[in-house]
């Protein structure tokens, strides 16, 4: 079985590591430690810590979220079956899909499914509440991660149509702006990041992406404003700590420097993690 350190797991399902931490804490996974005691999570759990999160968000009873999620754990294969697996509700039921063969758990209104194989380094996570439209916002996005590898142009266009059909689609914001920054077209990328920033409001994510733009634009001071913004909306955000602490020292700030470097390193002690 693959284990996935906490960097992985903010990689593949995008959450932040304060997230991650406190879905743990509350125990609905019960990751190994590896060296210097960092978590190993298996892709039950990479299941379990998404659908979590979904379920909370939906503000579904910490009772239930945690019956639910015994029960999902007890059916969900040790790794992805390479038929996919899809977790979907139909009434008050979640139902399983892998291959041609289906269970229920017991669980609350969310729609979840996940494509790819996390040891080939993807693991797609579609969310959706009720939406019948082949074209919709989710089906969009699902498309752009799809083609991201191949055709990063079409995923780009996909991105942009789940954003037409859901201004609020955080995760399709989040792709397009990387796309167009990793393309070198900085000026729309900025465009996206602010435009999703006064949609979406002020995520921790956004604001990261948004101060390494920034930064590679050479505007120091924007930077360091985004950078301070996303750690006040997730001071656990470690990249954020890191890239801040090599900006301060740019910006002959040497305490300020010292401070998020300590921080980065407190909040990632072993690479493994």
């Amino acid at each position: 079985m693959h284990p996935y350190g906490v960097h992985d797991v903010e990689r593949l399902l995008h959450l932040p590591r304060s997230t991650l931490r406190s879905l743990v804490r509350a125990g609905f996974v019960s990751p190994a430690r590896g060296p210097r005691r960092s978590l190993l999570f298996s892709f039950q759990d990479l299941i379990v810590l998404r659908t979590a999160q979904a379920l909370a968000t939906a503000k579904v009873p910490p009772k239930r979220i945690t019956r639910s999620l015994k029960e999902l754990r007890r059916h969900l294969p040790d790794a992805m079956p390479l038929s996919g697996l899809a977790i979907s509700a139909v009434g008050d039921h979640v139902v399983v899909r892998e291959g041609g063969g289906r269970w229920q758990a017991d669980s609350g209104q969310y729609l979840l499914a996940f494509e790819g194989d996390p040891a080939d380094g993807a693991l797609s996570v579609i969310e959706r509440q009720e939406s019948h439209s082949p074209e919709g916002a989710e089906d969009w996005f699902g498309r752009g991660l799809a083609l991201e590898g191949a055709d990063p142009a079409a995923a780009q266009r996909a991105y942009e149509q789940a954003i037409a059909a859901d201004p609020v689609h955080l995760s399709a914001q989040l792709n397009f702006g990387r796309i167009l920054h990793e393309g070198g077209r900085l000026e729309e990328a900025e465009a996206v990041y602010r435009k999703a920033i006064a949609a979406c409001g002020s995520d921790s994510l956004l604001l990261f992406n948004l101060g390494v733009l920034l930064e590679d634009q050479g505007r120091k001071n924007e930077a360091f404003e985004a950078y301070e913004r996303a750690l006040h909306r997730d001071p656990q955000l470690a990249d954020c700590h890191y890239n801040l602490a090599l900006l301060c020292e740019e910006m002959d700030r040497p305490k300020q420097a010292i401070r998020h470097m300590a921080q980065y390193r407190k909040l990632r002690p072993a690479k493994s993690e």
